[in-house]
């Protein structure tokens, strides 16, 4: 027949859109006996599918009805990430799914759903006032609303990275979609979103950091020994909070990182790290090997005041009861301690960034500060060094102009 592209014995596989299409006589799960369809870009690869198709179709009943959106996305989340992914890797895509692509293209059958419709929907909600669409304001007590419940819109719209994060989301579910052969091409993959633009970072001079440090010493703050980590080794907060004792080996002058604390969904989880390449065993330099014994004496005398009420978990960072620390309380104790050290107020996080920045300084050579700050990729680590701090960078051009005879 004219128009139609196959070879002998493939009568069943057709030009199909962009691709091919083919199909194979399959039995339900109810008993009746229907067609079951593939599709590919190039004949090869519908062929290998057609072909696995048969052996299914001989092998047992086969489903042949094709999900929506929404119904994919359940299955997706429930039997592929949250067996499979970190907690709060599951708690995101789950939020995601629930506030943003469910309601937008849930209802659309998946093998319909084209780039064009992600497109549209991903340029909605980027400039959607998410207080309006999600009720935030609408929630609160009659006497407290203040912006889009009452009429002034807040335009709460999602960052560029959030709206970048929502598409890679809805991206790594519709390509297990194509891995389970229900659509032929991903049409979450060619869709056009503004550039994510980061925040720079802020992080303080070694005299801050020192003043930062000897405020927390001084008043035998029992969270001292954590900042020392988090400044001088570059702990991150969650892997400061999850540090066990039996990680730390002061003799040795070595600690060990591994597992992290994370709230999730109202649930304080003491697990592993996020990847391989954040677990390490560090040397501790003298400063931390002395804090650290502090906060061994800290604990020691907890322990003994608390008395029955103390709870052994082992970590070394705990409230006056041996119970974790909230890592949202670990946050607000770094913000009093700036306020009391009168330094710049800046995040734990990037107080991280300013234990790369002062190994620059030193001229720490850029693949040591990867190995200890745990970088997964040599490109954050370099993107830090570029961002020395000023006095380095005044220094260097002077230098610069000396070499220059100016």
């Amino acid at each position: 027949m004219p128009g139609r592209a196959h070879a002998n014995g493939e009568g069943s596989i057709f030009p199909y859109r962009n691709g091919f299409a083919a199909y194979a006589w399959a039995t339900k799960p109810d008993g009746k006996r229907t067609r079951k369809y593939v599709y590919g870009k190039t004949r090869e690869a519908v062929h290998d599918k057609w072909i696995k198709l048969h052996q299914q179709a001989k092998q047992g009943p086969v489903a042949t009805s094709v999900p929506t959106v929404g119904s994919f996305l359940t299955y997706w989340l429930t039997e592929i990430i949250e067996p499979n992914r970190a907690p709060l890797t599951h708690a995101t895509y789950e939020t995601f799914v629930r506030r943003y692509i469910a309601p937008g293209l849930g209802a659309k059958r998946l093998d319909r759903l084209q780039s064009r419709d992600v497109q549209t929907w991903i340029n909605q909600v980027a400039r959607t006032c998410q207080c309006c669409a999600q009720g935030k304001d609408a929630a609160r007590p009659k006497g407290k609303r203040r912006c889009c419940a009452v009429g002034r819109c807040c335009q709460a719209v999602p960052s560029t990275r959030t709206v970048s994060d929502i598409r890679a989301a809805l991206r790594g579910a519709l390509t297990h979609a194509q891995a389970e052969d229900l659509i032929a091409k991903n049409p979450a993959v060619p869709v056009t979103l503004a550039t994510v633009r980061r925040r720079r970072g802020r992080s303080w001079s070694s005299e801050e950091a020192r003043k930062f440090l000897e405020s927390a010493r001084h008043d035998e703050d029992p969270l001292y020994a954590a900042y020392a980590l988090v400044l001088v080794v570059g702990l991150r907060k969650g892997e400061a909070l999850g540090l066990t004792w039996e990680d730390v080996d002061l003799d040795a002058g070595e600690l060990t990182i591994g597992r992290q604390l994370q709230r999730v969904r109202g649930q304080l989880l003491h697990r592993d790290t996020k990847t391989q390449a954040s677990d390490a065993t560090l040397p501790l330099p003298d400063i931390c090997i002395t804090a650290l014994r502090l906060r061994e004496a800290q604990r020691d005398e907890s322990r003994s005041t608390a008395g029955k009420a103390w709870q052994d978990t082992g970590l070394a960072f705990t409230t006056r009861y041996g119970t974790p620390i909230e890592p949202r309380n670990f946050q607000r104790s770094w913000q009093t301690r700036c306020e009391k050290a009168a330094v710049r107020p800046i995040t734990v996080h990037d107080a991280r960034r300013t234990c790369a920045s002062l190994l620059a300084d030193l001229d720490v050579h850029p693949r040591v500060a990867m190995h200890v700050l745990r970088h997964a990729r040599f490109s954050v680590t370099m993107e830090i060094y570029t961002q020395v701090s000023s006095k380095a960078t005044r220094e260097a051009l002077k230098r610069l102009g000396d070499s220059l005879g100016t």
